[in-house]
């Protein structure tokens, strides 16, 4: 398991300015990224030769860090952070969406489908858009209050499906099957992605019948039977929930906070301190996703200013 003093969630313009920060603090730095990308809403969204602004929506228009970012273009804004990225030699994990963060004794654990690791501090700096991944296969919209994307709406005593192979639906079909009748769909034979705790915990659950493994057996079809999910395999069989959980990856921002442990006020917006601290201790927030509508990228470049003054 790695090692590390700082861990920055979300490789955009203000995930970047925090590993600025950090390497000039002499910290070692890991960013990780759940897109191929860095600044993907730049890079997804916006058109070629889009302006993108110093100033926007009112924000703080001083900019307070050491990235020396001025009004641009989106290839001058996204040519800016690659050259930052190179110059301060930091290091990101792209594909690496975070699937669980763990206080154990006052470190951090941190898992990825990567990997696992150790650090002293953690920097959300996800953007505020966000999806959960969904199925390819369609899922009927009479069904949507028992077809999540996360364990939040489970009532107890129910017969549940989680389809996954990461440790979020391993710890899921875990926990739930202490309370209900739970299932573990996953299409692949054996699992590959899961960390140590998390594959010793679903292979006993499996072993002692606690939780159904149904390995490598994928989904066909979901059917609205009657209020109820009639799921169709791809061996033949089918089967009625009163509830399915996809954990196949992705997850809106207020989801990944609740994975943190941090707690959101009635907009959404984190709770935190003025030094942009959660109410969990080393857990900070940054930028868009510590905003209620959004935030410049200057606003980002001080976030990571502020934060990084007080580590």
């Amino acid at each position: 398991m790695k090692k590390i003093d700082l861990i920055i969630v979300g490789a955009g313009p203000t995930g970047i300015a925090c590993a600025v920060e950090a390497k000039l603090k002499n910290k070692e730095v890991l960013i990780l990224e759940k897109t191929n990308n860095i600044c993907q809403t730049l890079v997804q969204f916006y058109k070629e030769g889009k302006r993108v602004d110093k100033v926007y929506k009112g924000c703080e228009g001083v900019n307070y860090g050491n990235i020396p970012f001025e009004d641009g273009t989106k290839e001058s804004t996204i040519e800016l952070f690659e050259n930052v990225l190179k110059q301060y030699n930091i290091e990101i994990e792209f594909g690496s969406e975070v699937e669980s963060v763990k206080n154990e004794n006052g470190v951090f654990v941190v898992s990825t489908g990567k990997g696992t690791y150790e650090c002293k501090n953690i920097i959300v700096a996800i953007g505020r858009m966000g999806k959960p991944n969904k199925p390819d296969y369609k899922l009927p919209m009479t069904l949507t209050k028992i077809i999540n994307f996360n364990a939040n709406s489970v009532l107890g005593n129910e017969k549940i499906l989680v389809v996954g192979g990461g440790n979020s639906a391993a710890e899921y079909a875990v926990d739930l099957a202490n309370s209900n009748n739970v299932s573990l769909c996953y299409r692949k034979k054996e699992f590959t992605r899961l960390n140590d705790i998390n594959l010793k915990d679903i292979t006993e659950a499996g072993n002692s019948g606690k939780v159904n493994l149904k390995l490598g057996i994928d989904i066909e079809e979901v059917e609205d039977e009657n209020g109820k999910a009639k799921v169709k395999f791809n061996d033949g069989t089918n089967e009625i929930y009163d509830r399915i959980i996809y954990a196949i990856g992705g997850s809106t921002p207020l989801d990944f906070l609740q994975k943190c442990g941090i707690e959101v006020d009635d907009k959404g917006v984190p709770l935190m301190d003025e030094n942009k601290q959660s109410n969990v201790k080393g857990i900070f927030v940054a930028g868009d996703i510590a905003t209620k509508n959004g935030a410049s990228i200057i606003t980002g470049l001080n976030d990571a200013a502020k934060i990084l003054s007080i580590l």
